[in-house]
């Protein structure tokens, strides 16, 4: 298996795709000539032409809504939005078009579109270039949210959005585009949506993560292992809908969980996965749900000083896992 960055994970993916099925475009801010700002279509415009990697105004809400109505005549478009930041404009064409479009035509239309978008801090983005959105779309029945954070993860996952019939938001996170790299399988290789991955089996805690925090928490968990804590690290990768059995396997199996996410703590997808396994798994815990998350601050500040304190880490998520393991 070839190894490849997370960013040529994605590259090689929508490519592949594109010539697999004729139907497949690429629509967003400079995806075409330019390559996209982070690079991901670097290429595409050369090989595809400008018939199926369309350069768009800097207009959200057009781009998503032009997608759906693509996907209503037959196409298969890949709408990047060019930081998560920027979907806020395109919010009612996401919920109120692509999320509904299956139950309010009562299954006589799909919208089989994916939606990529970078998101998350790290890179001394600041406010406007760090959000983390997932908590609003995951609250949008309809629609699926996905974020991995293996290259292997990108390419199996990202294949199978958009092959998938309904709209999906797809999340990557724009400091694991260099940063992070991994074997690719070769040839087709799809991952099912909807279901977790345990990357780090253990014993004595469970710690949950997603996007740059799973390599956080993996680090953390190889701290404790010279304390004799055995973490067992459970990727998400989709968002929504959560594989609620890995969830409950997991923490039966521990006993304690910790779930990390970047995104600030209140109303945040933790809460969510708190909830589940404390209705059905509460007499197995024996210790409170841990949560390790961003502070309740309106963005994440651009100094180096202010992000760090901002965005969990290795120690930080150590610290909790300790603090669990001698509950």
């Amino acid at each position: 298996m070839p190894t490849k960055t997370f960013l040529e994970a994605i590259r090689d993916t929508i490519c592949d795709e594109m010539v697999r099925d004729s139907t497949v475009i690429v629509l967003g801010e400079d995806v075409g000539k330019t390559g996209g700002v982070f690079r991901a279509t670097e290429g595409l415009y050369d090989r595809f032409g400008e018939a199926r990697m369309i350069d768009t105004p800097l207009a959200e809400l057009s781009i998503i809504g032009i997608a759906i109505g693509a996907a209503n005549v037959g196409l298969r478009p890949i709408a990047e939005i060019q930081f998560a930041d920027f979907i806020h404009p395109a919010f009612d064409q996401i919920v109120n078009e692509a999320a509904k479009m299956r139950y309010r035509t009562n299954g006589a239309w799909t919208c089989p579109m994916v939606i990529r978008t970078p998101w998350g801090g790290g890179v001394h983005g600041g406010l406007y270039h760090s959000q983390s959105i997932e908590a609003f779309f995951c609250h949008a029945p309809g629609l699926k949210v996905v974020s991995p954070s293996t290259p292997a993860d990108a390419k199996g996952l990202l294949a199978a959005a958009i092959r998938d019939p309904d709209p999906i938001l797809f999340l990557e996170h724009k400091k694991l585009y260099r940063s992070i790299k991994g074997d690719v399988p070769d040839g087709e290789y799809l991952l099912p949506i909807g279901k977790a991955d345990i990357k780090r089996g253990g014993s004595d805690v469970t710690a949950i993560a997603y996007g740059a925090m799973l390599h956080e928490t993996l680090a953390a968990a190889e701290k404790l292992v010279k304390e004799d804590i055995d973490v067992e690290v459970v990727d998400l990768r989709t968002l929504q809908p959560l594989d609620r059995e890995t969830i409950l396997s997991s923490a039966r199996k521990t006993s304690k969980v910790c779930i990390i996410h970047e995104d600030t703590k209140t109303m945040g997808l933790g809460a969510e996965i708190s909830a589940i396994i404390a209705e059905e798994a509460f007499s197995d815990l024996d210790a409170p749900i841990r949560r390790v998350t961003g502070p309740d601050l309106p963005g994440i500040p651009f100094n180096d000083v202010g992000e760090h304190a901002f965005l969990p880490n290795a120690d930080k998520i150590a610290d909790a896992l300790r603090e669990l393991a001698k509950y």
